[in-house]
């Protein structure tokens, strides 16, 4: 099936749905009446331009029918919210199978979310080490151990039969009672003799008598005769030995007469110290009893961030690299150390950061000559009843790694818990390659095999696919809010295959982002795994080789938006280019190419970057030229968004002010930084937090439209201002849905579903506000135009037209302009911001900014990639800088500055492999980059 034999949708009546999932005229979005038949247990690619209407396909209309399918399964309770939930624009779907839709989005924000949790693997930790673990002594490294009933019964029983055993415990003598009273206490108890010094006594003749020997006192708790047939003697010892461990406070003897003594103890205790016995909860950080007391289970706590404090490492103390002792009413505490630091030998004029540690270390402690920070930031403590002082340490507070558990989250002696002489904090700490290898080569004795044989096997099934997916660099203490998009679906995905699912549809978007080429192949073997499983792999996906491997592709175009909707090719490979009229077709024949450099532009401003040692990096010295084009890539776990987004973004922003995040560990920043204005991280992120947020309102046209709206006869005529025509404020906006278009129906069993407004029916404002038009046209139907159709309709309106032209230029011109930010892809909120950052630059503006861009490409098809390009190139001409960490090779040809990192991903990574021109790179050897990049150029 191809573009020249289009699918009919009358034949779509003759499938069978047990081989095809079918759709008929699907129109959500911008689908125009889209027929499809897509092959069950099939790997199949639905690929087209950005916009095009691949995800409308996919998720709104596919997997949002699947899960309302799966929904109606369930009680009556929950079906009783189901009559409002809105069913697909589709006269029908038929075929479909329990869907699991994984998306690029990072859904958990969860700071106690980890990968360990995320992927269950956490939770099968814990069984392993509460049933197997073994309690290892941090003072002499021996085992603790403890007697339980059994082990002393099974002592016992070791005698020959019909032996005689006494079983007795010492007597706690409390410290406000005397002797004679506890063994009145004892009597009431029902115990009747005790024993001293070898000798048995009858407590009432003693009491009688009021003679009690001097000498250990011992209850005697039983007298017995061993018989190991006879289940009551047996009840009868298990029972006595339980009572005298209760009575002896853990403590009980067995004495076998003329034979052997033994002393049992079930107290947890070895050197000296007292343990906990492992269980479950001992080793989660979510629960009370297992989370370190310190930070609570968070790994980290508020301090002093001594990064905000000391921002410029480049200054001396004298010219004022502490911060907070820099204003008016503060700089008396650092005149003390200007004045006197002579006398202790301090050198002010001398950069923080050729400081050795103990200088670094004066700053902070003090001496008798001046007071240090720690003093400083205390009484500023003391005084946070007054708002100044409040609104001071907050600038210099941020999230710093807890002093107790080392960021671990865990009670500190959950780690003296071994299994196989590691720990559970050891483990998670490890990257997962060199835990899935722990735990292939883990020794257990028989007695344990046994006990976690079914836990390994589930702990190693899911260690092997999420190494499988690409991502053995990682940690499964790794917070999973701090994962990248492409990371986060591959997580899931690995999660899938643990779970081992047969018969249903996976709906996947983009999983290859993130991915070097090098690690593709290996998640087109875990999709083809998953597809040989039994399941229907449907992958939403613009990568050349997933294409190449996908049993069949469904390409939807022409164009994007209102130009696109439409399946303009379905079939294989062999079929996309012989006979292919598409985009993707002559991309991938050659015909168009994306390659729009003309030579590498000359340099001579840098920034270094020395020691950079954060996570894995090797103590890096790096070199990026400014006012041009550098790309950082290298294999996924190499360490590029660790030296950019941890390092270099942070520690130049806080020389600017404008960033508090935490910087990764580095000697010093130099170069010529100091000639940057503004340094901005355009990452996948939405581009804003609630569901008002859009994309005309964030490149900050709707001023300008709401503006032009108030200046109609009719506005006037009413006393309409520019605020009546907003959605966020009071005023025009519909009461009822607050100006969302929708509301919240909070499901307790499941996620929240949103509905049309029944008073606006989604329009946002009051009908008298949409009585006002412009051109025929009123506020919501302004809302509702997608960017190209707004620039046609507002030409000759240059202030809207300003802002609106960046959104077109950088591909998204299919997107409505009223459009939540909620629905917008990962990359095209990322083209959102770049483009509101088009609109901000002119000829006029001299300042310099570097752009840091984490992957644009995702979500993008090459033709649009060709624009992104076009844009980028577009800031550099203006005199910015950019920086984008990416694996697309085209964008690395069009590259002028190429760093490589590597040469593996995880610890074997953290290397610079080369640095220089994309012309250079495609001529070296063994350098997996390299290598793809002299593909990409044949």
């Amino acid at each position: 099936m191809n573009e020249s034999t289009p699918l009919n949708p009358t034949s779509i009546e003759d499938l069978n749905p047990k081989e095809y999932i079918i759709i008929k005229n699907a129109r959500v979005n911008n689908l125009k009446n889209l027929s499809v038949a897509i092959p069950r247990n099939k790997l199949v690619v639905v690929t087209g331009l950005s916009g095009s209407g691949k995800s409308s396909l996919a998720f709104d209309t596919l997997f949002a029918e699947g899960q309302r399918m799966y929904v109606e399964s369930l009680s009556s309770y929950a079906r009783q919210f189901l009559g409002r939930m809105e069913k697909p624009d589709v006269e029908y779907i038929k075929g479909v199978s329990p869907a699991i839709a994984i998306q690029q989005k990072v859904t958990s924000k969860n700071p106690r979310s980890t990968v360990g949790t995320t992927t269950e693997i956490y939770d099968y930790l814990k069984l392993l080490f509460s049933r197997i673990g073994r309690t290892i002594s941090p003072i002499s490294g021996e085992e603790v151990k403890h007697h339980t009933v059994t082990d002393v019964v099974d002592y016992i029983h070791s005698f020959e039969e019909d032996e005689k055993v006494m079983i007795s415990c010492p007597l706690q003598v409390h410290a406000d009672r005397s002797v004679k009273k506890e063994l009145e206490i004892l009597l009431q108890k029902g115990f009747t003799r005790i024993i001293i010094e070898g000798e048995v006594y009858y407590v009432e003749d003693l009491l009688s008598e009021n003679n009690i020997p001097s000498g250990e006192i011992e209850i005697l708790i039983d007298r017995a005769v061993i018989q190991k047939e006879d289940e009551d003697n047996q009840f009868r010892i298990a029972d006595s030995v339980q009572t005298a461990f209760f009575e002896g406070h853990g403590e009980c003897f067995v004495v076998i007469p003329r034979k052997e003594s033994k002393q049992f103890s079930d107290k947890f205790e070895l050197d000296g110290m007292s343990f906990e016995l492992p269980s479950v909860n001992f080793f989660s950080f979510n629960n009370p009893y297992g989370a370190c007391k310190t930070c609570e289970g968070f790994g980290s706590v508020l301090g002093i961030d001594p990064d905000l404090v000391i921002p410029d490492k480049s200054l001396s103390i004298y010219e004022g690299a502490i911060a907070p002792w820099r204003g008016e009413t503060t700089k008396k505490w650092v005149a003390p150390l200007i004045k006197n630091g002579i006398h202790f030998d301090f050198p002010i004029h001398r950069p923080y950061e050729e400081l050795d540690e103990k200088h670094k270390e004066l700053i902070w402690t003090g001496n008798s000559s001046f007071k240090g920070l720690n003093e400083f930031f205390q009484h500023l403590q003391s005084k946070t009843h007054k708002i100044q002082y409040r609104v001071m340490l907050s600038r210099f507070r941020g999230r710093t790694t807890c002093p107790d558990c080392k960021g671990t989250r865990l009670r500190k002696d959950a780690s003296y818990v071994k299994v196989n002489g590691h720990s559970i904090t050891d483990i998670v700490l490890m990257p997962i390659e060199k835990s899935l290898d722990f735990f292939q080569n883990i020794n257990l004795t028989a007695a344990e095999e046994k006990t976690a044989n079914r836990l390994l096997k589930e702990i190693l099934n899911r260690l092997e696919y999420i190494d499988k997916v690409g991502l053995g660099y990682l940690t499964l203490n790794r917070l999973t809010s701090s994962l990248s998009g492409g990371e986060y679906q591959r997580i899931k995905l690995a999660t899938s295959l643990g779970s081992a699912l047969v018969g249903s549809m996976y709906i996947l978007d983009e999983p290859s982002i993130g991915l070097h080429p090098r690690d593709t192949d290996r998640l087109i073997s875990v999709l083809e795994t998953l597809r040989d499983l039994g399941n229907t792999v449907i992958v939403v996906e613009h990568e050349e080789k997933i294409m190449k491997a996908a049993d069949e592709i469904i390409d939807i175009g022409p164009d994007a938006g209102v130009n696109g909707g439409e399946l303009v090719f379905q079939g294989g490979l062999e079929d996309l280019l012989s006979q292919g009229q598409t985009y993707t077709a002559k991309y991938l024949k050659g015909e168009e190419k994306i390659n729009i450099k003309k030579g590498n532009r000359k340099w001579k401003d840098k920034i270094i970057i020395n020691g950079a040692r954060e996570n894995n990096l090797k103590n890096l010295n790096v070199e990026i030229p400014l006012n041009t084009l550098t790309v950082i890539t290298g294999v996924s776990g190499s360490g590029k968004s660790t030296l950019i987004k941890k390092v270099l973004y942070p520690a130049l922003g806080k020389t600017l002010g404008t960033v508090i995040d935490e910087t990764g560990k580095f000697d010093k920043l130099s170069g010529d930084y100091k000639s940057i204005s503004q340094v901005e991280f355009v990452d996948q992120n939405p581009i804003g937090k609630s569901s008002r947020s859009n994309p005309v309102t964030y490149v900050k046209a709707y001023d300008a439209i709401r503006s032009l709206f108030a200046e109609q006869s009719l506005s006037k005529q009413r006393g309409y201002k520019p605020a009546f025509f907003s959605f966020n404020v009071d005023g025009g906006r519909c009461e009822a849905c607050q100006g969302e278009g929708t509301q919240k129906i909070e499901m307790q069993f499941m996620a929240d579903i949103f509905l049309t407004c029944e008073s606006c029916k989604g329009k946002r404002f009051k009908n008298e506000i949409l009585d006002v038009t412009y051109k025929d046209k009123n506020i919501a139907d302004i809302l509702d135009m997608t960017i190209d159709e707004a620039m046609e309709f507002f030409k000759g309106k240059n202030a809207i037209i300003h802002r609106l032209q960046p959104l077109q230029e950088v591909g998204l011109g299919y997107i409505g302009l009223g459009q939540s930010s909620n629905t917008l892809s990962g990359g095209e909120a990322q083209r959102v911001k770049l483009a509101s950052f088009l609109g901000k630059s002119s000829g006029k503006n001299k300042d310099h900014v570097l752009f840091i861009f984490d992957e644009p490409t995702t979500g993008l098809h090459f033709h649009d990639i060709k624009k992104l390009l076009h844009s980028i190139n577009a800031l550099i001409e203006e005199g910015h800088s950019v920086i984008i960490i990416e694996h697309n090779t085209e964008v690395i040809k069009s590259a002028d500055w190429v760093i490589d990192l590597g040469p593996e991903g995880g610890e074997r990574g953290g290397s610079i492999t080369f640095e220089g021109t994309p012309e250079a790179l495609r001529e070296v050897e063994d350098n997996y980059t390299a290598k793809y990049l002299r593909e990409s150029f044949m």
